[in-house]
């Protein structure tokens, strides 16, 4: 996976251009207490990178613009919405509580097919990105989930984070927030998943970029090291 600019416009304004370098320091710290070679640390790779890897390329065999779109094509919503929740499910990803939630909400027909159209345009289809995202909430908002809270933020990004790790991000709020208020990064606080709050994480994610590219071993290849260094920050499994 090349290395592609991460958003469509400069960075800009006062949250694009401060960054707290103690707090930065902090965060890289932490990260090498882990992986003392930052994004080449063996380690790494094999506990935090390969099975996001191993997740992006068995989509791209599977439900990639030409596979998925044949699925489609011969009306095999149910197929293609399995294979996402399977290859998800493999890389754990997702909380139990939302991948059960999304596993239900795909078992009728018509879920099966809602979820499997606007998945498709969401990834490849035409149109800006922010009336691709939005139509992809109202979808997610659509299907049916008795009992169970579907929409939520690692539910909403985690596809394009699968399939197109060179623009999309996997936002699990504890940890990126956290990683944000270290490096001085105003994230937009609204817990509810939407264009302008999504676009802002990207920001984030650029403005984190550009300060680890200057960094010995901290040369992120694409979101996947991106989210990995947010998640180091605040997971459970990485507080000593």
């Amino acid at each position: 996976m090349g290395r592609a600019a991460f958003l469509p416009h400069a960075l800009a304004g006062a949250s694009a251009a401060n960054v707290i370098y103690l707090g930065a320091a902090q965060c890289r710290r932490k990260f090498e207490l882990f992986y003392p070679d930052g994004f080449a640390d063996e380690t790494y790779l094999v506990a935090e990178r390969s099975h996001k890897e191993r997740a992006h390329l068995e989509w791209d065999a599977q439900l990639g613009p030409g596979p998925l779109r044949k699925l489609l094509a011969r009306g095999e919503f149910r197929a293609a919405a399995d294979a996402a929740v399977r290859i998800e499910s493999r890389a754990n990803l997702l909380f139990s509580f939302e991948r059960m939630a999304l596993r239900d909400a795909v078992k009728t027909p018509a879920g099966a097919r809602l979820f499997a159209t606007e998945l498709h345009a969401f990834l490849y289809g035409h149109g800006s990105p922010q009336r691709r995202f939005a139509d992809w909430l109202e979808a997610l908002a659509d299907l049916p989930r008795p009992g169970s809270r579907l929409l939520t933020w690692p539910v909403a990004t985690v596809f394009g984070f699968i399939a197109r790790p060179d623009r999309h991000l996997l936002f699990k709020p504890r940890a990126t927030r956290k990683a944000a208020r270290l490096y001085g990064y105003a994230l937009d606080p609204n817990p509810s998943p939407s264009w302008a709050a999504y676009l802002d994480l990207l920001t984030f994610a650029a403005v984190l970029r550009r300060d680890l590219d200057r960094r010995p071993g901290f040369r992120a290849r694409d979101m996947i090291d991106l989210q990995s260094f947010m998640w180091v920050q605040g997971a459970p499994e990485y507080e000593a």
